[in-house]
């Protein structure tokens, strides 16, 4: 209802009171498939990239390895931030629909690569595209799935990168076996070419998709927003046999739609109104993906390097280290709703950090293997990775809806510009294979450790208590006149 103006909408709360139904499954798949597919792709890079510098291949050196993969991750970066700003303006349904079309065309263009530089671009404008998937299918999730579900929905959908991780892992271990029937120029190529066919299976489920009754609402298509909101309540009932309460009046949201805000009022929300929100935002991210990004892009270099495993068995030592890392999220997910998000927050970052620190002065020491290493570090990730998915989460609900999608490019672009330089820099810590030196890469795992762990203390201090709770009332849009009760 519009009076004078104003918005008087129950469409918040009409979302919120929705029991899980086939409606919110389908949406978790059309639009996890963004985190299914940039694990496929960095797992695949990963996973190839011994076979890289192969001299009958393109003939890559470790530190070029490790240069393409920063590549990607600043591709994000940029596709983050243009197509996040976009999604605020746009809606997340335009956006979720031509971010994944800008990757399937990148990534199936990335198996024609010919030499370093046109290898490098086409992996910078596939993870464009993956950038700015991150932002609309983020702001999307969170702004359609019930507030009793987020936390769970958005550890298990961020976690579902390891299933991409799993599934690379898989048809590189098929692809580049030792003794394989492909020749290894051809077999690196074909690759590339699984993300975009998984792609293409999930278009039309996404074409199917509204757009955010939400991000409607707040953009004076009250009456729209209403219409959506229908539609999926009669899905509901329909699936669910179920019969739907009427929602009280006293819970409505009275706002007065703008078609954006402007990037100074933006700047003003993050750093003047919500600044301790958005130090946690900002420690959160970092530190997850620096220690990510060092460690998963030179996993299979250490392997080859200090183990000497023939690249073409790296896959079998990736599918368990991706296993753990898949379970850690799915398994750890509901407690982040329950216990609450501070205190599994904070204990996730800082008990992977002391891990990781005691993990990494035994490899020093020589006391592992390839096999010991790996099941430590599936450990260590599995709850590292519960920890990596909750950094997403924590910033996709702490902010205003006008600016959600750009929050979520904002802080996902410094994670990344700091995780970007992870795998360069460890892959000069690993050296060359004739002169592996542990001590250098040890001292690399201690500061991944300490920034775990310094995260984790941010979030003690500057959590924000966001479980089972309505966005909202969490952090209300920035055109409100009267907040739900």
């Amino acid at each position: 209802m519009s009076t004078d103006g104003v918005v008087r909408s129950l469409v918040p709360a009409r979302m919120d009171r929705l029991p899980w139904a086939p409606f919110h499954t389908r949406l978790v798949i059309a639009l996890g498939v963004a985190w299914v597919l940039d694990g496929l792709e960095i797992t695949i890079a990963s996973n190839v990239g011994a076979f890289l510098q192969r001299p009958d291949t393109l003939g890559f050196t470790s530190t070029q390895v490790g240069l393409a993969a920063t590549v990607y991750l600043i591709g994000e970066v940029a596709g983050a931030l243009y197509f996040g700003w976009l999604s605020d303006r746009l809606g997340r349904r335009r956006l979720f629909i031509l971010t994944l079309g800008v990757y399937l065309v990148a990534s199936g263009l990335t198996a024609l690569s010919w030499d370093l530089w046109s290898f490098l671009l086409l992996r910078f404008v596939a993870g464009a595209g993956i950038g700015g998937e991150y932002a609309a299918v983020n702001s999307a999730i969170d702004e359609m799935i019930p507030s009793h579900y987020r936390g769970r929905v958005d550890l298990a959908v961020n976690g579902t990168y390891w299933l991409g991780s799993l599934l690379a892992t898989t048809v590189t271990f098929l692809l580049l076996h030792p003794g394989g029937p492909l020749d290894p120029d051809w077999a690196w190529r074909l690759g590339f070419v699984v993300g975009p066919v998984i792609g293409l299976a999930i278009w039309r489920l996404r074409r199917h998709l509204p757009e955010s009754p939400r991000w409607l609402m707040t953009h004076g298509r009250e009456e729209e927003a209403e219409q959506v909101v229908g539609r999926i309540e009669r899905e509901v009932e329909r699936e669910d046999r179920v019969t739907l309460e009427p929602v009280p009046q006293e819970q409505a949201l009275e706002v007065v739609p703008e078609h954006h805000a402007p990037l100074s009022q933006v700047a003003r929300t993050l750093f003047r109104t919500y600044p301790e929100r958005s130090v946690l935002s900002a420690t959160l991210m970092i530190c997850q993906s620096f220690l990510y990004n060092a460690i998963f892009f030179t996993y299979a270099l250490v392997l080859t390097h200090f183990y000497g495993v023939p690249a073409g068995s790296v896959p079998q030592y990736m599918f368990a280290f991706a296993a753990g890392n898949l379970l850690g999220p799915l398994l750890l997910g509901k407690l982040f709703d329950t216990v609450g998000r501070r205190q599994m927050i904070s204990a996730t970052y800082i008990a992977s950090g002391l891990l990781l620190a005691v993990t990494g002065w035994l490899f020093k020491e020589g006391a592992l293997t390839a096999v010991t290493q790996t099941v430590l570090w599936s450990v260590i990730f599995f709850i590292a990775s519960a920890a990596a998915s909750s950094a997403y989460l924590t910033v996709s609900e702490i902010f205003p809806i006008e600016l959600r999608a750009q929050a979520i490019a904002l802080f996902f672009a410094l994670g990344q510009v700091a995780g970007a330089f992870g795998p360069t820099v460890f892959a000069s810590l690993i050296g060359d294979q004739s002169r592996p030196d542990p001590t250098r890469l040890f001292y690399g795992y201690c500061f991944g450790a300490g920034m775990m762990i310094l995260a984790g203390l941010v979030e003690i201090v500057f959590g924000v208590k966001a479980e089972r709770t309505p966005l909202e009332h969490i952090a209300a849009p920035l055109t409100t006149r009267r907040a739900p009760t």
